[in-house]
């Protein structure tokens, strides 16, 4: 292995520790969670702001640097710094919302703030510069994504130490910006080139026309959502939630088409592509919620039964396809160590499937506490058969000779 392999191993390494170490403290969190009074605002932003924003600011960049052809840096000081920041902020954010420290917390999102705006800044630094490129709109998606996440940033941070009669309609506008802006662009804009790269086959030759045309269509779907749901018009809002999934839905059917032509085989495959079933189905919940919730307060009581679609059955999966995909693959090492690693995190990978997803199926039904309860641990038993490998890798990997 070249020392620039080597060194780029090492950085895809430690910084998948991000991530991973969020989803470990979220395991924790399940066992503990009867002696922490905010759990449940803990367990989501350990999930979106700590595990999920980590990966999008670590693989975006990778991403980008791939798709424009960008010369793979000597040193990733200015990455490390946007990520100290970054993750001094998200910890500061967790003291404030979940130690009743509410400047604490407003201290932090000004720290995420400032890291996500210089990864912005990075973001059109790379693409003025870059040689005109086929794949140039996955990094407008990331732009647009981490626009988003700007906008969203000042209303968490205001709920942090406001309690307004607005309150409501600010937690919508927070939890929709987030999820669908910062987190779903990122997506859509990512699975134009990771699908086909998943499945191992070509891209369908529609798909960079469809990920060009669902771009202003998702970006102005959020701007309807984001007004209807702060002035309070539902049937705008649900009209951005439509118009969203009309993105999705576009840059889907080349998708689907490249999975007939090489059907899903991994359980990074499947894993994705149920979370994009489950991003579907998280909108249409949505739109009924806010259709016939008859106020904003109603609509943010009834949007747990939205989170579980999209939070769990969409971003948690999508986010473990992605790291079992691009885990082995950036640790790099040649063909036969990336099968290896591979190999161990598809083990046992139809059952963690199965069971991941019809514990969600059910948990949208009206059940009793104790089946939820033991649905959540079947949930939280798929993620620790995923985790483990993935930590034996990470640990183990390190001291290997090249």
């Amino acid at each position: 292995m070249s020392p620039l392999e080597s060194g780029r191993a090492g950085w895809h390494r430690r910084a998948a520790l991000l991530p991973v170490g969020y989803l470990g403290a979220l395991v924790v969190l399940a066992f503990a969670h009867p002696f922490v009074p905010a759990w449940r605002w803990l367990a989501i932003h350990l999930l979106l702001l700590g595990a999920v924003t980590n990966a999008i600011v670590v693989w975006s960049a990778h991403f980008t640097a791939a798709v424009l052809h960008v010369p793979a840096p000597a040193h990733h000081r200015g990455e490390i710094l946007r990520l100290v920041v970054l993750n001094a902020g998200v910890i500061a954010v967790f003291i404030g919302g979940g130690g009743d420290q509410p400047w604490v917390g407003v201290g932090g999102a000004v720290a995420v703030f400032a890291a996500i705006a210089a990864h912005l800044g990075w973001l059109t630094a790379r693409l003025r510069s870059a040689l005109p490129a086929r794949f140039v709109v996955t990094v407008r998606y990331y732009r647009a994504g981490a626009s988003a996440l700007l906008t969203g940033i000042p209303a968490g941070a205001w709920m942090l130490v406001a309690d307004a009669p607005l309150r409501t309609r600010i937690l919508l506008f927070h939890a929709h910006i987030n999820l669908l802006g910062w987190v779903m662009l990122t997506v859509l804009g990512t699975a134009l080139t990771l699908w086909p790269t998943v499945l191992r086959t070509r891209m369908d030759s529609a798909a960079v026309r469809a990920a060009h045309l669902a771009l202003p269509i998702a970006v102005t779907a959020i701007g309807l959502l984001a007004v209807g749901v702060l002035a309070w018009w539902p049937s705008i809002a649900v009209s951005g939630l439509v118009l969203f999934a009309t993105a999705v839905v576009v840059t889907a059917v080349p998708a689907v088409r490249a999975a007939r032509h090489k059907p899903p085989e991994s359980f990074a495959a499947w894993s994705i592509a149920a979370g994009t079933g489950w991003l579907l189905v998280a909108l249409v919940v949505d739109a009924s919620t806010l259709s016939t919730a008859g106020s904003p307060d109603a609509a943010a009581d009834r949007f747990g039964s939205v989170l579980t679609p999209l939070l769990l059955g969409s971003v948690a999966q999508i986010l473990l396809g992605a790291l079992a995909y691009l885990l082995p693959m950036t640790l790099g090492g040649g063909p036969a160590r990336v099968r290896e690693r591979t190999a161990a995190l598809d083990r046992h990978w139809p059952q963690r499937l199965a069971t991941t997803n019809a514990a969600l199926v059910v948990l949208l039904l009206p059940t009793g506490p104790y089946v939820r309860i033991a649905l959540s641990f079947l949930l939280l038993a798929s993620l620790v058969q995923l985790l483990l490998p993935v930590l034996r890798i990470l640990l183990t990997d390190r001291r290997r000779p090249a």
